[in-house]
């Protein structure tokens, strides 16, 4: 067969259909043993426990526990520009330190002593005005009345010590009078309820002498004693009668006879009482007496002084207002000199200089101020995992950039109660920058505080141990 042939016998449909179902036969095998060699699928797959979370986990930053505060100049109305700075980059200040000195200063200055010299002549024209034109006997008048004061308050004081000298006494009397009572009373109660005791001894005895006597009486009728021995009974019966009659007889003397006792004490308290609040009375009654006859003395001399000054009450008046206006002229610029001086509102630390000698001050303030003594660390924890943080749970905190190689150990002491979105800068592509967060605050112990005390802002990661 040549070629011809053999090419014609390849291209007859026979061959094509045997190829084909060889094909088929040989997929269906390979099908059919791959098979065989698989296991069995299962008809359903185990779901695997959910593991337990034991931590929290978030990015957050470090400020100091009571926050960072700018201290801003107090005249930046006027742009202030900052003359001179008086503190140093992490540095401790004190509350009321001077910050900084801004270039108002000398200006405001200049503008106290010019008022301090305003008020100098005011004061001066007021002398002028109420020294009048007889100054010899406005002096002797003022005299006067300067002596007719001392004396008002010299008798004033005396009048004053008698009264109370009075109530003192009267106070020290009535206490003595009132213990006199008290022990009266108490006496008589003890005399009574010993005398009380005594009569139930002497009823006691009597009971007992009167058992005897009936029984030896019965004896004496059966004739089993004698006669002698049954009067011997009665007589000790009769004795023990009397001494009840006489115990008797003694309580209602010594009742009675307290009963007057008590009388006459608070009698005498009474008028002691009475005695001693006239007294009192009287004592008042001179001290207004000296208090006003001085006082209207007083004011006659007064009258006479401004009688004699020959000065018009208007022109006083003038005076006195131009010296009350310079004296507010310079509460006025004192005041602008103090504004002109920045002082720290708080004790803390210099964390960032803001606004150097000669700039002006800025948005940022003159400076940032905290108090590191305490450090927290602010975590930016998910929503998703709010539920399961509460303070007083342990939390650990690290660095993200080492910028210590310390684990610093703290307690959250605050749950936000404001969702926002994520704050902290991360550097992974992958984190969810519009995650809803809430701030948590953990407050970092002591010796973690010292640690970090100057890394204000600094980014770290915290671990929450929820199960703490």
């Amino acid at each position: 067969m040549n070629d011809i042939d053999r090419k014609a016998k390849w291209r007859s449909p026979q061959w094509g259909i045997m190829l084909g179902v060889g094909g088929l036969l040989i997929a269906g095998g390979g099908v059919a043993y791959r098979m065989w060699l698989s296991p069995p699928v299962p008809q359903s797959i185990a779901v695997a426990a959910k593991p337990l979370v034991e931590t929290v986990s978030a990015l957050g930053r470090l400020e100091p526990e009571g926050t960072t505060i700018h201290v801003f100049a107090p005249t930046a109305a006027e742009g202030a520009r900052v003359e001179s700075l008086k503190v140093i980059h992490g540095r401790s200040i004190r509350q009321g330190d001077t910050i900084a000195v801004l270039d108002t200063y000398a200006r405001r200055q200049s503008a106290v002593r010019s008022s301090q010299e305003e008020l100098g002549v005011a004061r001066s024209k007021l002398a002028q005005v109420e020294a009048g034109a007889k100054q010899g006997e406005i002096q002797a008048q003022q005299a006067t009345i300067g002596r007719f004061q001392a004396e008002r308050d010299t008798q004033t004081a005396a009048q004053q010590a008698t009264l109370a000298r009075v109530v003192a006494e009267t106070n020290t009397q009535t206490a003595s009078q009132q213990a006199t009572v008290a022990k009266v009373i108490a006496e008589t109660a003890t005399q009574i309820d010993a005398q009380q005791a005594a009569i139930a001894e002497s009823q006691a005895g009597l009971d007992n002498a009167q058992l005897e006597y009936k029984r030896y009486e019965t004896l004496y009728q059966q004739g089993v004693v004698t006669a002698s021995i049954r009067d011997s009974k009665r007589l000790t019966a009769q004795t023990a009668q009397q001494k009840v009659n006489q115990a008797k007889a003694n309580l209602n003397r010594i009742t009675d006879s307290g009963k007057q006792q008590i009388n006459e004490a608070k009698a005498n308290l009474r008028r002691i009482q009475t005695s001693g609040q006239q007294q009192i009375n009287e004592a008042k009654a001179n001290l207004r007496k000296i208090e006003t006859s001085m006082q209207q003395q007083v004011k006659e001399s007064q009258f006479t002084l401004n009688k004699i000054a020959e000065v018009r009450p208007v022109d006083v008046t003038v005076a006195r207002s131009q010296v009350a206006q310079a004296q507010a002229n310079v509460a006025q610029a004192q005041a602008n000199l103090d504004a002109a001086i920045v002082r720290s509102p708080q004790d803390g630390k210099v964390l960032k200089i803001h606004t150097r000698a000669g700039e002006r001050v800025g948005n940022d303030g003159i400076i940032s101020l905290g108090q590191t003594d305490r450090m927290v660390a602010v975590a930016e924890v998910y929503e998703s995992d709010l539920s399961r943080i509460r303070s007083g749970q342990k939390a650990t905190v690290t660095s993200k950039n080492n910028a210590f190689s310390d684990v610093l150990q703290g307690k959250v002491v605050e749950v936000g109660l404001e969702i926002n979105k994520k704050d902290v800068l991360n550097t992974d592509p992958a984190a969810k920058f519009d995650a809803r967060v809430v701030e948590v605050k953990v407050l970092l112990d002591e010796a973690a505080s010292r640690r970090v005390a100057g890394l204000t802002n600094l980014s770290i990661q915290v671990s929450i141990d929820v199960k703490s």
